[in-house]
């Protein structure tokens, strides 16, 4: 059960008060001083555009990507710990080209079949935490 579903089954007349429309953006942590590593993975790996952060808040540190309709923010955590089960999960156009490019560019890429009717792999950003990328298979689009 997705979505729309979960609210109509809920029947407590939020849904129709206030609704949670979309998220804005995902905020993972990475180390200080480690931007350009960030740059590697999120811009040349993936083809996200960097984002400039509002000048009230660059001297958190950290670096944002994003694209149409994804916006990665990684902040610093003096205290940093990679994310290795809870994860982003983001919808690709080329899953195979992506997977192909992130090999080239030096990461791990780990297929996932257990999901049915999607096309997944896992990877890690530099800093160890953990992305999903997936994709509609074929026989499922326009369904």
């Amino acid at each position: 059960m997705h979505g729309a579903d979960i609210a109509r089954r809920a029947g407590t007349g939020l849904e129709q008060m206030m609704r949670i429309e979309r998220i804005d953006h995902i905020q993972l942590a990475m180390p200080a001083g480690e931007e350009p590593r960030a740059a590697a993975f999120y811009r040349d790996a993936l083809g996200l555009a960097e984002v400039e952060k509002p000048a009230s808040l660059k001297a958190n540190g950290g670096i944002w990507f994003g694209n149409e309709g994804v916006n990665i923010h990684l902040g610093i955590d003096p205290e940093f710990r990679a994310a290795r089960k809870a994860h982003p999960a983001l919808r690709v156009h080329d899953l195979d080209g992506l997977a192909r490019r992130l090999k080239t560019a030096g990461f791990t890429v780990i297929w996932d079949d257990r999901l049915p009717g999607t096309k997944r792999f896992y990877s890690d950003d530099p800093y160890g935490n953990r992305i999903e990328f997936m994709a509609e298979e074929p026989s499922n689009i326009g369904e």
